[in-house]
């Protein structure tokens, strides 16, 4: 079993920018987001959803145009039904789009919808469109490109129609805490950097790449995670990295005096390490973020507490919620975010 890396490519700026609300739609917005770890960019396709252990993989491919017709949408098909014909298994194929022309839906208001909501007449040539793309590519055997085939591949594909600013897209990997999302210039600064990074994945080329498992897409580094992702949001938020090694935070330098200096430095580097456990949880997601939203509330609240205080004024079940953090790492957490904001203003 084996799987060749081709039609690789580097997208123009209006391109990227729907790949990366693909990938913020994979992250935030199925009911099976959770399960995704790792974003892979352009080798499977566009984009390539996979899990923490590489046996589940969700692949997408991006159309930005507004517009597209039945036909255009069926030659779009064509890198997702090369991957329905491989020896790889992919257990969900996506195609996500700008928008659809009025001839294609049943139900104009579905925005995320099966081959069921697609009318007769547009299906028909959404197929031939399909069949007439795939006997053009090298990649895909003409014996494969059959009524069979194409008529199965429909029926596992889902199509996800962009309605959303790039700004919404980040408001969702933080929306149910409403006192931290910040300003709509923020909020394009973050989606901005997720798409310059997603895009910089793709400076080398992998075409003709030859794997054995999905996993081995590991080795080229063109991928993304989920924690990745969320350290982008919360470095933006706080105008600072929190998990920056060799770096004493000024509002924690009392503390970090405090300690013995034998160990001073191992025991930063407990709280560093905390601190990514506790970000990077994701059985713990939304616990994280109020945790975080409530010392921010505090420190905007009360601009001159110390972090002492801070922890003091924390409620002891948002701070339990957060299972990672110990009394020492939590107080790093709280300077973090304290130096940052405070330098910001």
């Amino acid at each position: 079993m084996s799987y060749v890396v081709s039609a690789s490519e580097k997208t123009k700026k209006s391109g990227a920018e729907y790949e990366t609300k693909a990938l913020l739609y994979l992250m935030n917005l199925r009911t099976d987001s959770n399960e995704i770890h790792y974003f892979v960019v352009d080798f499977f396709n566009d984009l390539t959803g996979m899990d923490r252990y590489a046996d589940k993989l969700w692949d997408v491919q991006s159309k930005g145009a507004k517009n597209n017709s039945p036909n255009a949408i069926g030659k779009e098909l064509v890198t997702l039904f090369k991957n329905f014909l491989s020896d790889l298994t992919f257990n969900n194929y996506i195609l996500f789009l700008g928008g659809v022309s009025s001839t294609v839906r049943k139900d104009n208001n579905l925005t995320i919808f099966n081959i069921e909501n697609v009318k007769l007449d547009a299906l028909n040539k959404l197929k031939s469109g399909l069949k007439e793309e795939s006997k053009k590519k090298t990649y895909i055997n003409n014996k494969y490109v059959t009524d069979e085939k194409i008529d199965n591949f429909l029926k596992s594909v889902v199509f996800v129609i962009d309605d959303k600013k790039p700004s919404e897209y980040i408001k969702l990997i933080i929306q149910n805490h409403p006192n931290i999302i910040p300003n709509e210039e923020i909020l394009e600064a973050i989606f901005n950097e997720i798409r310059n990074v997603q895009s910089g994945l793709k400076n080398t080329s992998v075409e003709g790449v030859i794997i054995q498992t999905a996993d081995e897409v590991l080795r080229y580094c063109r991928h993304l995670t989920n924690s990745e992702i969320k350290l982008m949001v919360l470095n933006r938020i706080i105008n600072r990295n929190p998990v920056e090694k060799n770096s004493i935070p000024p509002s924690f330098a009392d503390i970090y005096a405090s300690w013995v200096p034998e160990k001073n430095r191992e025991m930063l580097d407990d709280c560093v390490q905390t601190l990514c456990k506790a970000l990077f949880n994701k059985n713990a997601a939304n616990e994280f973020w109020n945790l975080f939203e409530n010392i921010y509330s505090i420190i905007i609240k009360h601009p001159t507490y110390s972090v002492n205080d801070i922890y003091q004024s924390l409620d002891s079940h948002v701070k339990s919620g957060s299972p990672d953090f110990d009394v020492l790492s939590l107080k790093y957490f709280i300077s973090v975010i304290k130096d940052g904001i405070q330098n910001d203003n």
